[in-house]
């Protein structure tokens, strides 16, 4: 059975280089930052390896949405590695291996991390926005959207996973935001208004 691995969960190692008896600055965001970075490398982690077993498994497209995650977090990873040294911090994370079920029991987990990552996300930018953490709003909202919009396939993949054992489902994800989504037809990202040329297709 697969733990949930939401924010909740990440042990960050924080790694701060402001000077001695210098305050951070925005350091709740800081704070913030480094535990959806961690996150971020743990979610990263996941989809990868849920790629494997979704194409071990013979579901094709699951895999497919799978490394398209993984790729939207790697996105959203650099976002925040630059957001964390602009505010006086250095990136730093350990996340264990992760646990990998069936591409059901897979697909739960990552519902269950949208959830309780959406709800952190959200604590988080009204903590930047007071904090005047501009760049850091920007990103995290960019990161909610995705979540948003990467849970609503997860969802359509567990409610009916016998229909994603064929290829032919593709995915885009922006290379500028890191939103990811199934509409083909899209010209601007939503989240970025980067042009189609600028989003990466997954199948």
């Amino acid at each position: 059975m697969i733990r949930n691995l939401g924010v909740a969960a990440v042990v960050v190692s924080l790694a701060l280089t402001a000077s001695a008896g210098e305050p951070a600055k925005a350091a709740a965001t800081l704070d913030n930052l480094q535990k959806a970075y961690g996150n971020g490398l743990i979610a990263k982690a996941r989809c990868e390896a849920f790629a494997v077993k979704a194409d071990a498994e013979g579901y094709a497209a699951v895999g497919a949405l799978m490394r398209a995650s993984a790729n939207a977090e790697a996105i959203h990873l650099d976002k925040y590695a630059a957001v964390i040294k602009s505010l006086g911090g250095e990136p730093a994370a350990a996340a264990a291996a992760p646990e990998v079920g069936t591409t059901a029991e897979n697909l739960k987990a990552l519902l269950a991390a949208v959830e309780s990552n959406k709800a952190a996300y959200a604590g988080f930018v009204k903590q930047a926005q007071a904090e005047k953490a501009d760049k850091a709003v920007m990103f995290l909202k960019g990161a909610l959207a995705d979540e948003a919009s990467r849970g609503k396939l997860y969802a359509e993949a567990a409610g009916d996973l016998q229909s994603w054992k064929a290829a032919g489902k593709a995915f885009i994800v922006c290379q500028v935001c890191g939103y990811t989504t199934a509409d083909a037809k899209l010209k601007t990202c939503p989240v970025c208004s980067a042009p189609r040329d600028k989003f990466t297709e997954f199948k």
